[in-house]
């Protein structure tokens, strides 16, 4: 029962919308600004209705009249997390709507075949893990800041470039798992130049994702710090990531990194 428990948890999209959510937390953080629970509760509710409507559209689509019972347990929690994700809405303003909607149409494309005849964002060569990176840097770099403060700011411009960069060298087990599943044409960066280069380009881009964090103006000890060894923690990970993996390494492990650097930032925080 247990593990039913925590498969629903981790299929549900709970585990992925909390990573969203933490990264969020963090960028109140960094820009000293006050957490927004109601921008956080519409962030979480959103990132369930988009993830899970990106994983089983098709499937409901294809097989209405078979549906199991988890998935059909997952489209009625989907369906309240949508719910609840409207009623959010009114709680925030317009410029945060604006964002989010265009985040949400980069969604919707993603999942839905709009270019040519099954075709979407993720399948057009090479895109998908770039569209995964800029939505995530969108939804926890911006909405936060959105109406708080100006984007020409250095700080937010090395900010977003790095959130940028920890979400596709995060995305790079994913990729590296779904090697022997991905098709030809989706050319995703294992396929281009294997798995060996794949890490190599994967640490250079957590090198990035470190470096930036001392080029901002206003980075505390305790962000330095976190960065570092969220940084170390990835780079672990990555390293040890393969064709071959175990159930949860990715979708629980390094899906749940930004969580880990939430409680690290938040432990350093209070004691520095």
């Amino acid at each position: 029962m247990l593990k039913r428990a925590f498969n629903f948890y981790i299929n549900s999209s709970i585990h992925v919308s909390l990573a969203v959510v933490s990264l969020v937390a963090i960028t109140f953080q960094c820009f000293q600004l006050s957490l927004n629970i109601n921008l956080l509760i519409f962030i979480f509710l959103g990132s369930i209705t988009g993830y899970n409507f990106v994983k089983y559209a098709g499937l409901a689509k294809l097989y209405y009249r078979t549906l199991a019972t988890n998935l059909k347990v997952i489209q009625g929690f989907s369906l309240i997390a949508f719910l609840g994700f409207i009623y959010s809405c009114f709680f925030q303003p317009v410029s945060v709507l604006i964002v989010a909607g265009i985040m949400g149409l980069f969604t919707i494309l993603y999942a839905i075949p709009v270019f040519s005849k099954n075709r979407n964002l993720r399948a057009l060569t090479g895109v998908k893990i770039y569209v995964i990176a800029f939505v995530w840097a969108g939804v926890t770099v911006l909405l936060p800041v959105v109406d708080k403060m100006d984007f020409f700011q250095m700080d937010f411009f090395l900010e977003f470039l790095q959130r940028f960069c920890f979400i596709i060298a995060l995305t790079l087990p994913f990729e590296i798992r779904d090697l022997k599943f991905d098709l030809k044409q989706l050319r995703t960066i294992p396929q281009k130049i294997g798995v060996k280069k794949t890490k190599l380009v994967g640490l250079l881009l957590i090198l990035v994702f470190v470096l930036l964090e001392f080029l901002k103006q206003n980075s505390s000890l305790a962000e330095g710090l976190s960065v570092l060894f969220v940084g170390m923690i990835t780079s672990i990970f990555l390293i040890n990531s393969g064709i071959s993996q175990k159930e949860y390494y990715s979708s629980f492990w390094v899906e749940g990194i930004p969580i880990i650097w939430w409680l690290i930032l938040s432990v350093l925080g209070m004691l520095i």
